[in-house]
């Protein structure tokens, strides 16, 4: 059952790439299929059940096609009984630094989705507003320390009480794994057509730390499924007035 529904909702989350290039499906495809963090955060419940997201360094949109396709599975009953509810979306904003990016997002949701809407921005420019649910996954070690507190100084702002931010990021003290983390970075990065970048990595306790004295409650959980990387995903709650 499990097997079957995981082709399904990768099916259904990777079909609006078809719009766009054959880069962009097989990216979405290859993405969603081979890591292992899309599914967990669907099966253990993580998100809320229903609120505003706010994704930085959103990419193409992929973790939005992937939260629309699990909805609608979940209201027409296509659902795992052993996986929390899907959660809904009411609103889907992301913010993404390099403009193919961005018009692989256009080419795959249109410019007039009723929910979904991804522009060109810097994370430590733009306005984050108001959201339910920030998340960041593997873009946070692009820009350096000080810049790094500032987002999420912001980001615990632009949050309610019981409000949610979520992010996988490398642990530095991890030693081999981290750098196997960090080439295998690079090689994305390049093949996305970027500029191989600087990463500003942390370990494990400096993130935590950081996050703490921001005033977020933080659990840790390894995101790397039998592979030998380093990376952790860090779950961080508001917490509720």
């Amino acid at each position: 059952m499990t097997s079957r529904f995981l082709q399904t909702l990768l099916d259904d989350a990777s079909r609006p790439f078809r719009n766009g290039s054959r880069f962009a499906y097989h990216y979405a495809r290859g993405k969603l299929s081979s890591d292992c963090i899309f599914r967990e955060l669907l099966k253990r419940g993580i998100f809320p059940a229903q609120g505003r997201f706010l994704d930085l360094g959103c990419g193409q949109g992929s973790l939005f096609a992937w939260l629309l396709a699990a909805r609608k599975l979940y209201e027409q009953g296509n659902w795992p009984a052993d996986w929390a509810p899907a959660p809904q979306p009411l609103a889907l904003l992301g913010y993404e630094l390099m403009q193919k990016d961005v018009d692989r997002a256009s080419q795959a949701f249109g410019l007039d989705h009723p929910i979904v809407s991804i522009r060109q921005g810097d994370m430590c420019k733009v306005d984050f507003g108001q959201a339910d649910v920030v998340t960041i996954l593997d873009a946070l070690h692009y820009v350096d320390h000080a810049r790094q507190k500032d987002v999420l100084k912001r980001i615990r702002a632009a949050l309610p009480p019981g409000g949610l931010f979520l992010t996988r990021v490398g642990d530095k003290g991890a030693g081999l794994p981290y750098h196997i983390c960090n080439w295998v970075d690079h090689a994305v990065t390049f093949v996305r057509g970027h500029r191989l970048p600087t990463l500003y990595g942390r370990k494990l306790v400096e993130w935590v730390e950081l996050l703490k004295s921001l005033g977020f409650v933080v659990e840790t959980l390894p995101m790397n499924e039998g592979k030998p990387f380093a990376n952790i995903m860090l779950i961080c709650r508001v917490p509720a007035a």
